[in-house]
């Protein structure tokens, strides 16, 4: 099993405004193309302004296969446009489990 922890930092106040786009143009193709979403969380402290993304994977080749597919997708490219402006940093960490 691998988890991949991707952390997109927002413009302030940007957060709700990604969260609609992503509710109307991004969940479903997202979820459908990568598959096992385990959590979308914003924290209470620290950094402020994100939105931390939690993925699960079979092992790497599924997720290098499982993305190459999203980033072909033109439902997908249409919402990258979209969040862009609001977007300030992307950080992806890839986890074992210990």
């Amino acid at each position: 099993m691998l988890h991949e922890l991707r952390t997109y930092t927002l413009t302030p106040g940007g957060t709700r405004e990604y969260l609609r786009i992503y509710n109307e143009m991004g969940r479903e193709v997202q979820t459908r193309l990568l598959g096992n979403l385990v959590t979308l969380l914003t924290p209470e402290s620290g950094d402020l302004n994100q939105l931390v993304f939690l993925w699960a994977f079979e092992n790497y080749e599924e997720r290098v296969r499982r993305r190459a597919q999203l980033m072909t997708d033109p439902v997908f490219m249409e919402f990258r446009k979209a969040v862009r402006p609001l977007m300030v940093q992307q950080e992806s960490r890839l986890f074992n489990p210990a």
